[in-house]
């Protein structure tokens, strides 16, 4: 298995099936865990001193509490295939969040360094922004959760639906080099849903010089990796894929390069 691959794990007390941090991905920015909860369960997750979190509702609902905020009955999908964009929480270095699921619950936990000073803020599906990126096979909705719609100190945040049989993260583009205003370094990270859920999808990710050059198949719940390079994303057909993309780096701006060898395909 590629060392750019998270299969899920098997749920831990506090419902974690995945768990990536800087330390464990080899890099210094992004950090991602997803937690499963049973209706009537809870669990309590910090953002800690110097960390931004941003908890994102990818099903069900639940009851959030902070350290002075209530927020009841967040959540308005069964599913991420359900067509309607997400509820998420946002909360600054300092804060700890209570979950409390009120029926079968996906949550997703982004963070990010940072320094503080922006407040705990829900985030509703009105603040969310849809969009239809590509044409043909290479046409995806895009929902961006935490990006130039919201502030926050690092954390880039969005959703992807893939249609069965298309492409997207396409034409293959990179953001690994900081170099403002040609291009951002961002490290990401890929979570991928399938519809129906025993499907798979194809992701390759790989340099210049091929340095890394790994094409991976991967599964309901799986993680790709994305420390540096392209990476493209292929739906195969019958299968309807989702993923969410948390990116980080030493600049809050996502500035993409194609790949010289295949950006044609958007300029013919």
């Amino acid at each position: 298995m590629s060392y750019l691959h998270r299969k899920p794990m098997a749920a831990d007390s506090c419902g974690v099936i995945q768990h990536i941090t800087p330390q464990n991905a080899h890099w210094e920015y992004v950090g991602f865990d997803v937690v499963l909860l049973k209706p009537g369960q809870s669990a309590k997750f910090a953002s800690g001193h110097s960390t931004e979190l941003c908890a994102v509702l990818l099903s069900g609902r639940a009851d959030f509490a902070t350290l002075e905020q209530r927020f009841t009955s967040v959540g308005a999908r069964t599913s991420v295939f359900d067509g309607l964009p997400p509820y998420a929480l946002y909360l600054p270095p300092g804060e700890t969040l209570t979950v409390t699921a009120l029926t079968e619950l996906e949550l997703a936990l982004c963070r990010a360094p940072a320094q503080g000073g922006l407040p705990v803020r829900l985030i509703t599906p009105d603040d969310c922004v849809q969009e239809t990126r590509g044409q043909g096979t290479n046409t995806r909705q895009v929902c961006n959760i935490l990006f130039a719609n919201l502030p926050a100190e690092r954390l880039l945040i969005t959703e992807v639906i893939t249609p069965p049989g298309h492409w997207s993260s396409y034409p293959p583009h990179k953001h690994d080099t900081d170099a403002i205003p040609q291009e951002s370094a961002l490290e990401e990270t890929y979570y991928h849903k399938l519809n129906p859920s025993q499907g798979f999808a194809f992701q390759r990710v790989y340099t210049d010089d091929r340095r890394i050059d790994e094409t991976i198949c991967v599964e309901h719940n799986s993680v790709v990796l994305v420390p540096e390079g392209y990476h493209p994303v292929g739906a195969p057909h019958g299968y309807e894929l989702y993923y969410l993309n948390v990116m980080a780096g030493p600049s809050r701006q996502w500035v993409f390069k194609n790949d010289p060898q295949h950006e044609w395909i958007i300029k013919k």
